[in-house]
């Protein structure tokens, strides 16, 4: 490892436009997009108390590769982390920071060779999962980049089963609400409710993996008006049948379709975060104006950045897929 050119990974944050939790509810699909909210991890840089502060996950996941690549040492490297992502938001910056410190420490140790972008998703969700028992999604998000339409499975990481560069004419509303989200049970309490064949959940895996299916239609063509109707029905699944939505994020929508008529819908589960919208990029700088004035009387806490869709880390070619994916950085 050389100081004076430290190592660095940067990895994107990730929006579900359809589909929470079906990653690892099986049997379901459902649409994820890398976005430009990167976060940044570097080995061999000069430190800060704030970049140590933030490098949490480090001495686990350090570990985790001791025991599959020989030869590291027994303390791993300092590092600074910064993200650019709302905290606690459902736009995946845990996962983003876990995999770029795999990316960033196999990087500055292993000589020789580089570990295969594959191993270290995999190995990235196996570390989470041992923590939460969660799902695949956000790991082949921020590695692979672009849209993915998943296939869901109960363990193990998705299936991809098409994939789609996200139309360069539009970009992604980020409604930050304010709010961290919680979801300390929920993963817990939903994997009970499948094993308990709930038939809410039942119904909720329906309504979610049918309008998965009409993200993508929409993305495949370039439907903008579909898009935005398909994600509000994502959004009416999650909150009529899981209760992931609250009555402020329900008025910050709703503030949203009447200012600029921009459909949002929450991402992630946990009664918090992030709430996103596309709109067309031409409309952006307008929109994200209008919007943040509107929500600046009744929702002061609230922000709205507006972001792009992305590539991931993703350096290998992917199968049939000539030149394969670039990083995105």
């Amino acid at each position: 490892m050389n100081a004076i050119h430290p190592i660095r990974a940067v990895v994107p944050c990730r929006a579900c436009l359809s589909g929470e939790d079906l990653d690892w509810l099986g049997g379901g699909r459902s649409v994820s997009l890398a976005l430009d909210l990167m976060t940044t991890v570097e080995v061999g840089a000069g430190q800060t108390p704030e970049g140590r502060a933030g490098a949490v996950w480090g001495g686990e996941v350090w570990a985790f590769l001791r025991a599959r690549l020989p030869g590291l040492a027994a303390r791993p490297p300092v590092v600074t982390v910064r993200s650019e992502a709302p905290a606690a938001s459902g736009l995946s910056s845990s996962t983003a920071r876990i995999v770029a410190l795999f990316r960033a420490f196999a990087d500055a140790s292993v000589r020789g060779h580089r570990v295969p972008d594959a191993t270290l998703t995999r190995w990235a969700y196996e570390f989470e999962f041992a923590v939460f028992n969660g799902g695949g999604m956000d790991h082949l998000a921020v590695v692979e980049g672009g849209a993915l339409l998943l296939e869901g499975r109960e363990r193990g990481l998705p299936a991809i089963r098409e994939r789609l560069e996200f139309p360069a004419e539009w970009r992604v509303i980020v409604v930050d609400s304010g709010t961290r989200k919680d979801t300390r049970h929920h993963i817990r309490d939903v994997r009970a409710r499948l094993a308990a064949g709930d038939p809410a959940l039942t119904a909720y895996r329906a309504a979610a993996d049918e309008a998965s299916g009409r993200v993508w239609e929409a993305l495949r063509g370039r439907d903008l008006a579909a898009l935005g109707a398909a994600m509000a029905d994502a959004h009416a699944a999650m909150r009529d049948h899981q209760r992931m939505s609250t009555r402020g994020l329900e008025e910050l929508r709703e503030t949203a379709l009447a200012s600029v008529g921009l459909p949002l819908k929450l991402s992630g589960a946990g009664g918090g975060g992030a709430l996103v919208g596309v709109c067309a990029a031409e409309e952006v700088t307008e929109t994200v104006a209008r919007l943040a004035r509107a929500l600046r009387v009744r929702h002061p806490a609230a922000g709205v950045i507006p972001t792009s869709a992305v590539p991931g880390v993703r350096r290998e070619p992917v199968p049939g897929r000539p030149g394969g994916q670039r990083k995105g950085s």
